[in-house]
């Protein structure tokens, strides 16, 4: 099969992925191949092969937004062939740890994820273990459903973190892929969204999904925030969305790497101001976003690539070059 491999860390720009031929895996006991037809592109991507996430194996697929069809199963398997499905990042979790067994597999101690420890979706095959792939919902094309995987379900789990409701006053800053999906929920749970991100066409997008104000990266919304989820991988946005909260406000960081984070006054966190971290996702934050995805119904807008250009897409991603979410097509 084609597939897009990782040798080393480096940057993107030294078009870091090399277009092979490998051998296609098989499915041992419980797992199902899946013959992929579309993989998002995602920011945590670009972490493992730039090595700000420290390498798991000599070399690697990536890709963790994985859409497909299931075209061959392992003993044991409950799937049919030819049913669609998802593979998201979280590969596979131990089980018995502390933390699987009181239900926040997310935090794992021995986890493997797709694209990063085991191999990933920027191929013409995924192996995938069967109790951690998705149905993905009828109305979904897979072109539009590949965001879902990761951008969608991390939103989600933010959005949770962040206790926001009807009413609620949220602040987004950052909005790529996550973003542009993560309003959408937000303004159907009732919602106010407030976006701060860099570049225009984002503050555009956000505009058309219904926020109420969109500014520069480090601008002030025009009232105080109930909440803010930091999707940019920049730490010295923490500053800033502080500054933004209202007391009681929760701060939400939804990426997997981020810049340091700077130094910065005791007032900004003082009258119980709190800041959360996001780490992975449970199956139950994606089965639960994936029914509320289909009951919307989430429109998410993407950029299309031909495996081929995953280079030129990685690259196009580093420097904010997609609105929306970028997805190579298989």
């Amino acid at each position: 099969m084609k597939a897009c491999v990782l040798e080393s860390p480096q940057p993107v720009e030294n078009n870091a992925l090399r277009l092979s031929e490998v051998s296609v895996p098989q499915p041992g006991k419980h797992q199902v191949l899946v013959r992929v037809t579309a993989c998002g592109i995602c920011r945590t991507d670009l972490h493992v092969i730039e090595g700000e996430l420290p390498p798991k194996c000599s070399q690697v697929i990536p890709g963790h937004q994985v859409v497909g069809l299931i075209a061959k199963t392992g003993e044991g398997s409950k799937y049919r062939t030819g049913t669609r499905v998802g593979i998201p990042w979280l590969h596979s979790t131990c089980g018995r740890c502390f933390y699987c067994k009181s239900g926040r597999e997310n935090l794992c101690d021995a986890p493997t994820f797709t694209g990063y420890s085991v191999n990933g979706g920027y191929a013409e095959y995924a192996l995938a273990e069967e109790d951690f792939v998705y149905p993905i919902p009828e109305d979904f094309p897979d072109l539009q459903a590949a965001p879902l995987l990761c951008a969608g379900i991390i939103g989600f789990r933010c959005l949770k973190m962040s206790e926001t409701a009807s009413e609620s006053k949220l602040g987004i800053y950052g909005f790529g892929a996550a973003g542009h999906v993560c309003i959408q929920v937000a303004r159907h749970w009732g919602a106010k969204v407030f976006v701060s991100t860099r570049e225009d066409k984002h503050r555009r997008l956000a505009m058309e999904l219904g926020a109420e104000w969109s500014g520069a990266a480090f601008d002030k919304p025009p009232q105080e925030l109930d909440a803010a989820i930091i999707f940019a991988p920049a730490g010295e946005l923490v500053p800033a969305a502080l500054g933004a909260l209202r007391k009681g406000g929760i701060l939400v960081l939804g990426g997997i790497h981020m810049s340091p984070i700077p130094s910065f006054p005791y007032q900004l966190i003082y009258q119980e101001r709190s800041i959360r971290s996001v780490a992975n996702n449970t199956r139950e934050d994606g089965l639960a976003f994936l029914r509320i995805a289909a009951e919307i119904p989430i429109k998410t807008e993407v950029e299309i690539f031909k495996v081929e250009e995953a280079n030129q897409a990685l690259n196009a991603l580093k420097h904010d070059g997609i609105r929306g979410a970028g997805v190579l097509q298989i």
